[in-house]
């Protein structure tokens, strides 16, 4: 929506998306590539690897990230060069280190994935040109800048062994779990991975546009701010007329403006006509995500106009700490549109190691599972990427609130002048681009680096401390701060999470205790305690992250795995899992209600074991998250009004044990267990059947059961979709489920695919 541009004869654009070749550094293999893209799905695609994610492919293809590719291909010329004062060549996303050159001359350097490269290539273009990116190994490059920065370590240096990753990911501005992470493969990709293309223009080029909404109370008044920055080439300011337009609320200003040589900026403040009424973009569950079409069009002496279509949203958020009757500390919650609003949801990690993998269908499915389960708002976390735009549109319409971290996670980070200058560069692309969005209520500067320092993760000798310190406020606070402030006063900010909130700050920004209760926001978990007591959760002010591990869905294992991987000892099993103990810990967990499986055929106690996590999953987060519910509306020893709830995590990035629970808690009934389940008396084993039918584009399947079931799961083998509800205790004898399909089946497919699990089928 933000992206739709007309321009009369004042630009030429011309993508450069499409075939490219692809060669590795020796040029022993060559092959053709699309960009976007990364070598790896470019390999893939042409049957030179197998699927990356299959067996123990993660540490077999390591020889790919330690190679330096090269991505290169020609065009031709689609306008007359002598026409325009100016031709940019444009990448949108460059995943990571590369030299530039078209027609053999370098045109720079890229260090950062999460940047937006410009090169000015009036000078050297042709009829015909080549273009080339020569990549460098993202492993090499990090390992080289943490050789070169003497002057004292930056922990951590590598990744615990059981992650199988690679090493000093946080001297690299890349996605930060592509080197490895708890839940997550190493691969560290090489690729362009966004738009890239050439633009040519006179006078003035328009390169950011953004709409920010403001409630003015002395006035009872909406205003729209729209800002809009440019690359002017002309060397003396020009003068125009901007008009702004939005019809359906009677909303029509003209303004007289001048555009400087350089980087030119407009900002405008279009008062909202008094009489129309003002619908709010509401969040997912209490509103309405109303938006208004705003037509925004240039007309500069030069002679040419531009006209941008956009959409414009109403709404206020704020950050509310203050202090709380009958309770030390400070309250930490959102006012949305000046209602206070309990924030429900989870945590967002990338959807696939492989970003050109991730479709507008695939964010939809997603998004679209989240805000059916009632969610109303999900963190995009500290240690994956900054999401495609498509990913903040969805949001925007489907209600669904957004957290917003900077791309820094569990780690120290260096702040040398080149870095700092990427950082900030990266810091003000990212919040030009994405300030438009109304979904996103908070920019938080990094995922438990508070915490780290404040809790020494990293062993740190106590006379180096304040080494460390003084870059961590240099770093979130003297620049990350500081840029998002001078481009965004429409929404908070705070600098870690967890954090203590303005508690933190008042401490110079590294509270003791970021864990605090009574301030801010916690992360928590527990594996050993039993997850049923929920005594021992914290009664926080706000839960934004908390979780428990289980195993996917036999079905999705199993494509990625051999007969001889299907135990829950196997050395497929152990490599998957990257969390120290985590298979243990399962089952200790699974242990204190259920009984473990006894049955002696070992596929069977296989399947049965990772359905037993499942159960034990969502018990546990169920548990847990209904304790931050209750604890909204009281006070007990001085702690409670919890006013947010994201669990750890949404979505899996691969097939492997995770803390991903997807279309979970999702139920309008509640069933409270008076014992553990291996206690119970009474339960048989139930006979359990479906039968089939298609309605419109959905399937329906009538269940049937000769007794009381707990946890009944049905999965259809490698058949994409949704159930409406899963994993529930069915205590009639007859219940239909809804199964949304995400590609073409049929009732017969969906019959033959079936299996269903009951607890009792596990004893």
């Amino acid at each position: 929506t933000y992206v739709h541009l007309v321009v009369l004869l004042a630009l030429d654009v011309r993508s450069l998306r499409g075939g490219w070749r692809l060669g590795n550094g020796n040029g022993s293999v060559r092959l053709p590539a699309e960009v976007p893209g990364c070598v790896h799905t470019a390999l893939h695609r042409r049957g030179l690897i197998q699927d990356p994610y299959y067996r123990f492919n993660d540490v077999m293809y390591r020889w790919i990230s330690l190679d330096n590719w090269t991505y290169s291909r020609t065009f031709k010329t689609p306008f007359d060069v002598r026409k325009w004062q100016k031709i940019n060549l444009v990448f949108e996303g460059v995943d990571t280190v590369a030299h530039i050159l078209i027609n053999n001359v370098t045109l720079g350097t890229t260090e950062n994935m999460f940047n937006r490269y410009s090169f000015d290539i009036t000078s050297v273009i042709k009829e015909v040109n080549f273009v080339e990116v020569r990549f460098l190994s993202a492993i090499s490059y990090a390992a080289e800048q943490s050789r070169c920065h003497t002057a004292y370590s930056i922990p951590p240096a590598c990744p615990p062994p059981v992650q199988k990753g690679e090493c000093h990911a946080n001297f690299i501005r890349k996605e930060q779990c592509s080197f490895s992470w708890d839940w997550g493969p190493s691969f560290p990709t090489q690729g362009i991975w966004k738009d890239v293309r050439i633009e040519a223009y006179n006078y003035y080029h328009l390169i950011y546009f953004s709409l920010t909404p403001f409630f003015v109370k002395s006035t009872q008044q909406w205003s729209l701010e729209i800002e809009s920055i440019f690359d002017v080439v002309s060397s003396k300011p020009i003068a125009g007329l901007v008009t702004v337009n939005i019809p359906k609320l009677q909303t029509q200003q003209t303004y007289s403006v001048k555009l400087q040589p350089g980087e030119g900026s407009i900002v405008l403040l279009v008062n909202i006509n008094k009489s129309s009424t003002v619908e709010a973009w509401w969040p997912n569950g209490h509103g309405n995500q109303t938006g208004y079409n705003v037509t925004t069009t240039f007309i500069m002496e030069a002679g040419y106009q531009i006209e941008k279509f956009s959409k414009a949203y109403f709404r206020t958020v704020e950050l509310v700490q203050e202090p709380i009757p009958g309770s030390p500390g400070l309250s930490f919650y959102f006012r949305i549109n000046g209602r206070p609003i309990f924030i429900k949801g989870s945590n967002w990690i990338p959807a696939d190691s492989f970003q050109d993998r991730v479709t507008y269908d695939k964010l939809w499915l997603l998004l679209k599972s989240a805000a059916d389960a009632n969610m109303n708002a999900l963190r995009v976390w500290g240690g994956g990427v900054y999401e495609q735009d498509d990913f903040y549109d969805i949001c925007d319409e489907l209600g669904i609130m957004i957290w917003q971290d900077f791309m820094f996670a569990c780690a120290l980070y260096p702040t040398d002048q080149n870095y700092l200058e990427s950082v900030r560069a990266e810091v003000s692309h990212q919040v030009r681009r994405l300030k438009s969005h109304p979904s996103i209520i908070l920019w938080s500067g990094n995922n438990e680096n508070e915490a780290a320092i404040a809790s020494d993760w990293f062993s740190i000798p106590h006379a180096d401390r304040e080494v460390y310190i003084k870059d961590y406020v240099l770093l979130y606070v003297k620049n990350i701060r500081e840029i998002v402030l001078a481009e965004d006063k429409s929404r908070p900010f705070v600098a870690s999470s967890p954090t203590n909130g303005v508690e933190s700050v008042k401490e110079g920004w590294l509270s003791q205790n970021p864990y605090d209760t009574h301030y801010g926001d916690t992360h928590f978990y527990d594996y050993s305690s039993d997850c049923w007591n929920w005594t021992v959760y914290p009664k926080t002010r706000f839960a934004s992250e908390y979780g428990f591990q289980s195993w996917p869905s036999f079905s999705t294992l199993e494509k990625v795995s051999s007969s001889e991987d299907w135990s829950y000892t196997s050395n497929f099993s152990l490599h998957r899992q990257h969390h120290e103990n985590g298979n243990d810990q399962m089952l200790q967990q699974t242990g204190y209600h259920f009984k473990l499986p006894q049955t002696t055929d070992p596929i069977k106690k296989f399947k049965d074991t990772i359905y037993l996590t499942q159960v034990m999953q969502a018990q546990c987060i169920k548990t847990e998250t209904e304790f931050y519910r209750f604890s909204q509306s009281e006070i007990i020893g001085g702690e409670g009004h919890t006013m947010g709830a994201l669990y750890w995590q949404l979505n899996d990035i691969w097939q492997a044990p995770s803390w991903a629970s997807l279309g979970g808690l999702r139920s309008p009934t509640n069933h409270h267990f008076l014992s553990s389940l291996k206690d119970a008396v009474g339960l048989e084993k139930a006979r359990l059947s479906a039968a089939v039918s298609q309605q419109d584009d959905i399937y329906v399947f009538d269940l049937q059961t000769t007794a009381i079931a707990p946890f009944v799961t049905l999965d259809v083998g490698s058949i994409k979709g949704r159930f409406s509800d899963n994993g529930f205790l069915m205590i009639e004898k007859k219940k239909a489920v809804v199964f949304y399909p995400w590609e073409p089946t049929s009732a017969e497919e969906l019959e033959k695919s079936l299996t269903l699990t009951s607890l009792m089928d596990v004893a």
